[in-house]
């Protein structure tokens, strides 16, 4: 079985883990992003799947994945939204965290340490929602990545994916800035040349199988210490929906 892993990256993640559920921790740019991240996911799964988003569980009946989960931050919400949740991360160490912290707060997901690939030869059945969030920029071979995603996709169902654009200002806000300067993610976290510029993205999606139908740009307010959604800034950090053709 072919894979896209990158054993070096996955390390990097692996050596992280129990600091998942810590605000203040190394994955701090991901809690102050989450909300923003949510944000926009759950208006698209709503709109794609004419759900209300102000009912008690208004993803009820939808089987979602959501791949690299690390500790959970966006499987716990999608679970509390009435979703079936199955996550997925390649560092195994990340599963029992995401678990003990699953059961603390009552709630049932499925974790597993496997990858995209592993789930497509496995039979895996298919996927309403793929959340792909943070992932595409550390995998060895992002086209077969994304073509696995597809694979697991049902027909018509929609997969969120949000990564980081590669230009200076990229480097300087999410390397040098949050790596260096702030200190929020350990040095080398990042490789810039890994980044993926949106129009890059766009394209790969469609070579996957996949019809892109939007993409948002999350950018972070150093005044107000939040993020926002933009349509127009996608200079840095940014957020693609696409739907799988059926």
């Amino acid at each position: 079985m072919t894979t896209t892993i990158d054993d070096a990256e996955i390390e990097k993640f692996q050596a992280m883990a129990a600091e998942w559920w810590d605000p203040n921790g190394k994955f701090k740019p991901l809690h102050m992003l989450n909300p923003c991240r949510l944000d926009y996911i759950t208006t698209q799964i709503a709109e794609e799947f004419d759900r209300d988003i102000a009912s008690e569980t208004p993803f009820a009946g939808l089987r979602l994945l959501d791949i690299g989960c690390g500790g959970g931050l966006l499987s716990e919400p999608m679970a509390r939204l009435g979703a079936e949740v199955v996550g997925v991360d390649a560092a195994g160490r990340n599963i029992p965290v995401a678990q003990a912290h699953a059961a603390q707060s009552g709630l049932e997901i499925d974790y597993r340490h496997t990858s995209a690939e592993a789930l497509v030869a496995a039979g895996e059945p298919g996927f309403d929602v793929v959340l792909n969030m943070e992932v595409v920029e550390h995998v060895a071979d992002p086209l077969a990545y994304l073509t696995a995603c597809c694979q697991l996709l049902k027909p018509g169902g929609l997969m969120i994916c949000s990564t980081i654009n590669r230009n200076p200002k990229s480097y300087v806000m999410a390397i040098f800035g949050a790596e260096q300067v702030m200190r929020w993610l350990p040095k080398g976290t990042h490789e810039w040349s890994k980044f993926i510029t949106p129009d890059e993205l766009f394209d790969l999606i469609g070579q996957a199988g996949l019809e892109p139908v939007d993409r948002m740009g999350f950018v972070f307010n150093p005044i107000t210490w939040s993020w926002r959604l933009s349509e127009r800034d996608l200079s840095v950090n940014y957020v693609t929906a696409s739907r799988k053709p059926g």
